[in-house]
């Protein structure tokens, strides 16, 4: 299985992706970041399956291993989430060389990275994703930050890991509903990039949904490939990296309308890329026919292309709150072809309700 290089100006990373590479979890951590302790942060969901074998492998390595469960679930990466990661450590008194180990999913890795980021003005952490949306996207690339009322991630940093941890045998056990959202940011780096994974993603769905183990780890491989491209490529999104965004504008509108755990973010994103070239097949950016291909694969995936949502008004102001909105204009990551995307920033409000309605219920 490959091992993936990041490598920045300043600074490198490998993402490993291997079966089984979660036991070998403490060598890898004290070939970067040599300390006398470690904090292992875990998602719920792997608590009681996968958090033993990696205690025992930091153990194994020569940490003292200090381990917390955090809450769990989008609604809980927030300012108050990570105050109390905050706690932990100054109680034990970490220092600045103790790596930060995030074990889980995406909320896992956004939260432990944005403590990671801030305490001490920095420290060592390294990701260890468990979930498919983690390992093909967040975990990669270095954005760490939570949520506040107003919207997703507005509160953030830049912080890369120094090593991230990615074992296809954790996807074993993940719900199928996790499954499919992870399918989601793959169909995204497929029509952003890559049009032959796009149909290779076509073709081996059925695989990928029943796990196999060779689909999944070529999948993870394929995915990380193209977000180390882009991100090395932008490391802090002053041009390609923001079409990583693509249906992420729609997206983060319904998760802060509709409520954060109510719509899983791979659902909303889903949605995000049908409503996004809706948008730009009325613009006449692309083909209607990509938008029926779109459709497809995303409901291929047994993600939703409909949805019950609030009303238009209520999503426009979630949408002005975006990040990449500049001078008072939202910008949307928009596609061309199979392949391409552009940015674009003088839509009519007509054609934006126009993609609402396109996948409202």
């Amino acid at each position: 299985m490959p091992t993936v290089p990041v490598v920045f100006p300043q600074h490198r990373y490998d993402v490993a992706i291997e079966p089984g590479v979660l036991e070998r979890l403490g060598e890898r951590v004290r070939a970067v970041a040599p300390a006398a302790s470690a904090a292992l942060f875990v998602d719920p969901a792997v608590r009681d399956s996968l958090a033993p074998l990696a205690r025992v492998s930091l153990e194994a390595a020569g940490y003292a291993v200090l381990v917390h469960v955090l809450p769990g679930g989008e609604e809980s990466k927030n300012l108050d989430g990570v105050r109390a990661l905050y706690d932990v450590l100054l109680a034990r008194r970490f220092e600045r060389r103790a790596p930060l180990v995030a074990l889980g999913g995406g909320v896992t890795g956004d939260m432990v990275g944005f403590v990671a980021a801030t305490y001490l003005r920095g420290v060592p952490f390294v990701q260890c994703p468990t979930t498919l949306l983690a390992m093909v996207d967040s975990s990669v690339g270095g954005k760490v930050g939570v949520n506040v009322p107003q919207g997703k991630n507005l509160i953030g940093a830049f912080h890369q890991p120094v090593s991230v941890v990615a074992d296809p045998r954790a996807l074993a056990g993940l719900p199928v509903r996790e499954l499919r959202c992870g399918l989601a940011e793959c169909i995204k780096h497929a029509l952003i990039r890559d049009p032959s994974l796009f149909a290779w993603t076509r073709e081996r769905m059925p695989a990928l949904l029943a796990r196999d183990p060779d689909a999944l780890a070529e999948l993870v491989a394929r995915n990380v490939a193209i977000k180390a491209a882009v991100v090395m490529e932008d490391e802090k999104e002053t041009g390609v990296r923001a079409h990583l965004n693509f249906g992420h504008t729609f997206g983060h509108a319904i998760e802060a309308c509709v409520g954060y755990g109510a719509i899983l973010h791979g659902e909303a994103v889903g949605l995000g890329m049908l409503a996004a070239t809706t948008l730009a097949a009325s613009a006449g950016l692309c083909d209607r026919e990509l938008r029926t291909e779109l459709e497809s694969l995303v409901a291929a995936a047994g993600l939703p292309v409909r949805a019950r949502l609030p009303d238009d008004e209520r999503l426009l102001a979630a949408m002005a709150l975006d990040k990449k909105v500049a001078r008072a204009r939202i910008r949307f990551v928009l596609p061309t072809r199979l392949g391409a995307v552009e940015l674009h920033d003088t839509l009519e409000p007509d054609q934006i309700r126009a993609a609402w309605a396109s996948i409202r219920t």
